[in-house]
């Protein structure tokens, strides 16, 4: 594949934040672009796919099932410019030998990042004392009305020895926190490389200072923190989910945090959007934030940047580096 025909099949406002002049430009160096598209079943959609061999899509991209790819006879490789491709690919696009892959590990480091802001500004317990200072405007001993606070013999629990779990254990390495993971899919001389000590979830939960959820939402780890394990947090603990709102019994978590002795930093909930009055929004010892911990911004161009590089590779007749596996998929976001 020297010189592949590359179709774009992302919405307008996707294709404008993530793919910028110089890196359109890039695309067409190495391959023919053929254009975009949003749909499949167009009869212009349609000649364009017929002459596909790379499908670059993204978030928003429209399902890619039999009747489409009956459509598209060239079609050899999907190249997702974003995470997870459950959205909008079928088992069909790996029952015909088409590869694909994903930026993902991309993705997954700005969730890092996010992750790490967050255990150490719990740690010092910034979010609330900011809150208490702007309402009470006047001197406050923080040590006196926040004991505990520190981010020294703190033990952080992992929930997901995912790719984004994993870049958030290396980030914390240098901070000297004792770092547990549970994944039920992570054996114990994998998690002895990474540096950590795999536990149960329960003697995570319990025994965690911060717990921070990477796991997938799956109908397995659907409400995996339920109601028992919420009240199992340790007093003073915070819990952070940056994941999926499922993956945690929400009603139960909303009442463990009125009661006053647990911080919660959610960037994902359940609805997506939580109701006006619900209690979670103005609560001292919440922050909720409308999932902003992916790949936003500038960050967005390295999205691209991923798809391209595999491009390249397809181009250059190499071997995907981040391919996307029909087997994996039952385990992963």
């Amino acid at each position: 594949m020297s010189r592949p025909t590359i179709l774009f099949a992302v919405p307008e406002d996707f294709h404008d934040r993530v793919f910028d002049d110089a890196r359109r430009s890039a695309f067409a160096a190495v391959g023919d672009v053929l254009g975009r598209v949003e749909e499949f079943e167009s009869p212009a959609a349609r000649g364009l796919l017929a002459r596909a061999e790379v499908l670059v899509t993204g978030w928003g991209s429209p399902l890619l099932d039999a009747e489409a790819l009956d459509a598209a006879p060239r079609l050899s490789a999907v190249l997702h410019a974003a995470g997870s491709v459950k959205h909008h690919l079928t088992d069909e696009v790996w029952h015909r030998g088409i590869l694909v892959s994903s930026a993902a590990a991309t993705n997954a480091f700005p969730v890092a990042q996010f992750t790490l802001a967050m255990v150490l500004l719990a740690g010092k317990r910034v979010l609330p004392i900011a809150r208490r200072y702007a309402r009470t405007r006047s001197e406050l001993d923080a040590q006196a009305e926040f004991p505990g606070l520190g981010n020294v013999d703190k033990r952080v629990g992992i929930v997901g020895a995912s790719r984004i779990g994993r870049h958030v254990i290396a980030l914390l390495r240098p901070h000297g926190y004792d770092v547990v993971v549970h994944d039920p899919f992570l054996a114990e001389a994998d998690a002895e490389a990474l540096g950590v000590r795999a536990v149960g979830l329960d003697e995570l939960v319990a025994t965690s200072d911060v717990v921070s959820i990477h796991a997938p939402s799956l109908p397995e780890t659907r409400h995996m923190l339920d109601e028992r394990r919420i009240a199992m947090l340790r007093p003073g603990a915070t819990l952070i989910n940056t994941a999926r709102g499922e993956l945690i019994d929400q009603d139960a978590l909303t009442r463990r945090v009125l009661r006053g002795d647990l911080y919660a930093i959610l960037d994902v909930t359940t609805p997506w959007v939580l109701e006006p009055e619900h209690p979670l929004y103005a609560h001292e010892n919440v922050l909720l934030t409308p999932h902003i911990a992916g790949s936003l911004g500038t960050e967005l161009r390295g999205l691209a940047d991923s798809a391209l590089a595999e491009l390249r590779r397809l181009a250059a007749g190499e071997p995907l580096a981040h391919p996307v596996r029909v087997e994996e998929l039952s385990i992963t976001a």
